[in-house]
């Protein structure tokens, strides 16, 4: 295992010596990458409304709208650190390719269900769900190991930004799209990504194959076991994932604290609040290549971007101005958030081999992304203990009392700042 910074292009600050003003990195494979994310993207985002809309509607059962959104994010608690190991084996295109037609013969035996029979039996509607979000975890997986190998590394850091700005930019749009077209009726949000998934598959199919894979395999348990000692040699990998999930529990926990609160708002003025997250990520995903050298201390400013949106969050509460104060706070989240993504992903390509890199950010993006399904509950006990305000500045409290010892101490410091040989933290 090589040194914390040793990297693999010349030191983490290798993946950002591409000077201000280079060219984008628009090769017609990372353009089908591109896109392909973009429409994948969309729709996850739409099924993701979608599942839950139709279960609600054949049964009539709020349960069962709730059971079918926890068969969505199920994968991300069981299949992260398996599916890193799967796409360390295999030829990321090969996963992107079985993912897509995988979703894509989903959504298309709905429709035949609801064409043939104009009905769709539960389980069958939970079980697309939980096959949708399994193939979204390999597809992310696969996507993340792909891009490195398309483009120079003095292009990553504009690659990555690219990436995770089309991500942002689709979410905001897949949302939306899977409440109107399911208002059009139940055959028509599965029709429309039967097509968005067939086209992806088509992009991804005319690229070339990309980095194959070791002909020998180790055994599957030790291969599970790399990824973890991968990250324990990694100090500052090891304070993101730990830093990413406390902050996703507390951007998260605060939605919920909105959501809970929100009576007296129209449901315009709720989805536009909960909008502006993905308005700052696009933003943000946008202006990172632009940044001078934002992966300085970029652990230490995340805390303290958390700790300016939770402020301004407990403010609004405080003066029961709450959407305005709400919108703004997930704004800064969503821009701190991507700059943030960006520069951890690009770190994390370059210190990290890339025969174990999938693993790794299975390993990571597990602890990570599963924090989020502590939220929900955290933020409803928040609302019913202390109320609205109460729960935001409980929220603002626990944040100031992981980023200020975490700034004031040498030895947390050490772990939030990546080394480079010649680099001054």
């Amino acid at each position: 295992m090589r040194p914390e910074g040793s990297g693999w292009g010349g030191g983490v600050e290798g993946t950002y010596a591409a000077r201000r003003g280079s060219p984008p990195p628009w090769t017609p494979d990372f353009v089908r990458v591109w896109a392909g994310s973009a429409i994948s993207t969309v729709g996850t985002r739409t099924l993701g409304v979608v599942y839950p809309l139709l279960a609600l509607s054949v049964t009539g059962s709020p349960a069962a709208a709730g059971w079918t959104g926890f068969a969505l994010t199920l994968p991300i608690l069981i299949l992260y650190v398996p599916g890193g190991i799967l796409v360390d084996r295999i030829p990321p295109r090969s996963i992107v390719l079985f993912a897509e037609s995988v979703r894509g013969l989903t959504v298309v035996s709905v429709c035949v269900a609801l064409l043939f029979s104009g009905h769709v039996w539960l389980p069958h509607v939970i079980l697309a769900a939980l096959v949708e979000g399994a193939m979204w975890v390999l597809y992310m997986l696969a996507e993340m190991s792909l891009v490195p190998s398309l483009v120079e590394r003095t292009g990553l850091r504009y690659a990555l930004a690219r990436t995770e700005s089309a991500s942002h930019l689709a979410s905001l749009a897949g949302k939306p799209l899977g409440g109107y077209l399911f208002g059009l009726g139940y055959l028509m949000p599965f029709a429309v990504n039967a097509v968005l998934f067939a086209v992806s598959f088509l992009l991804f199919l005319g690229m070339r194959e990309g980095p194959s894979r070791l002909p020998v395999r180790p055994p599957w348990r030790r291969d599970l076991l790399a990824g973890f000692r991968a990250l324990r040699h990694q100090p500052f990998l090891r304070a993101s994932v730990a830093l990413i999930a406390i902050t996703n529990l507390m951007v998260n926990t605060m939605i919920m604290i909105f959501v809970a609160g929100s009576s007296g708002l129209t449901s315009l003025t709720v989805g536009l609040v909960l909008a502006s997250a993905g308005v700052g990520g696009a933003v943000g995903a946008a202006l990172t290549p632009y940044l001078r050298r934002p992966m300085r201390s970029i652990l230490l400013v995340h805390m303290w971007v958390w700790v300016a949106a939770l402020c301004t969050a407990a403010l609004g509460a405080m003066l029961e101005i709450r959407a305005v104060f709400f919108a703004v706070a997930l704004f800064i989240t969503g821009f701190g958030g991507a700059v943030s993504n960006v520069c951890i992903r690009a770190i994390e390509v370059e210190c990290i081999p890339p025969k174990t890199l999938a693993r790794v950010v299975g390993v990571s993006r597990l602890t990570s992304h599963g924090a989020i399904c502590l939220a929900a509950p955290l933020g409803g006990f928040l609302v019913t203990w202390f109320g609205v305000a109460g729960g935001s500045f409980v929220l603002l409290l626990a944040m100031l009392g992981v980023a200020v010892p975490a700034t004031r101490l040498r030895v947390l410091r050490a772990y939030l700042v990546p080394v480079s040989p010649g680099s001054t933290a």
